[in-house]
């Protein structure tokens, strides 16, 4: 096997979750056009079909399945949907997620726990369903983000606990599934990339955040597609348990 061929998904079926809109339509993209088959999870079932429609642009078998993952039956009536219809679950991206800016003073109860409940706790019902069928070699990657090691100066306590949470879920699964399993499980934290989450921020925000970022810009969502085809692939065979960033040196400013 060559290192190229080390980076193709051909043959395998990946879950993306939250892929009807922002960077989850670019991880679907770059997923198939790496030659992996997709089960594209969202709530919003007629945003998927449009997602659907590069899966299928990219030659690759696609199933969209309308699913909420805080509800943990949903999570698993998306991976029996997966192998029902494609008969195997390779890779599992968990990117569905939601975001806030309350002060901490001022958050309810419901509004705190409503991130917990899609941010972290979605991420381990769809980790649990996906990591009773997956065989070995099957990797699970976690989208968190910088603000689950860092402060972006926004109030954003529910966001920024679910994201670290989120990195801590991923180093015990990762010691839990790695060696008994097979199962390898790394997260990606993404620093500022354009989505429909950073259309929310305040005026002036962005600006002044970049000031931060030796990168001096904005990620593009291919950079960071690119990082989930390298952990879904063989040629990150021995990498698991990790926090990625994917930041342009943010967290190093």
């Amino acid at each position: 096997m060559t290192v190229n061929d080390m980076f193709r998904l051909d043959g395998k079926v990946a879950i993306v979750t939250g892929a009807s809109s922002g960077l989850g339509v670019a991880f679907a993209r770059g997923l198939a056009e790496a030659g992996a088959d997709l089960v594209l999870g969202a709530r919003r079932l007629e945003k998927l079909e449009e997602t659907a429609q590069l899966v299928r642009d990219a030659g690759r078998r696609v199933l969209t399945v309308a699913t909420d993952v805080s509800d943990p039956t949903q999570c698993q009536a998306l991976v029996d949907a997966a192998m029902a219809d494609l008969g195997r679950v390779d890779v599992l991206v968990n990117n569905a997620g939601v975001g806030t800016a309350v002060p901490a003073a001022k958050e309810t109860p419901e509004q705190f726990r409503s991130v917990i409940d899609v941010n972290l706790n979605g991420c381990y019902w769809m980790a649990q369903a996906a990591g009773r069928v997956m065989q070995p070699g099957s990797s699970i990657i976690n989208i968190s983000s910088v603000l689950g090691l860092t402060t972006g100066g926004l109030p954003q306590a529910a966001y920024s606990a679910s994201k670290a949470g989120l990195n801590g879920l991923t180093r015990d699964l990762a010691q839990q599934w790695t060696g008994r399993k097979g199962i390898r499980v790394n997260s990606i934290a993404p620093g500022f990339f354009v989505s429909e989450m950073t259309d929310t921020y305040p005026p002036g925000y962005l600006e002044h955040v970049l000031q931060r970022v030796p990168a001096g810009r904005m990620g593009e969502g291919a950079e960071l597609a690119a990082t989930v085809v390298f952990l879904a692939s063989d040629a990150s065979g021995y990498v698991t348990g990790q926090t990625l960033p994917v930041d342009g040196g943010l967290t190093i400013a």
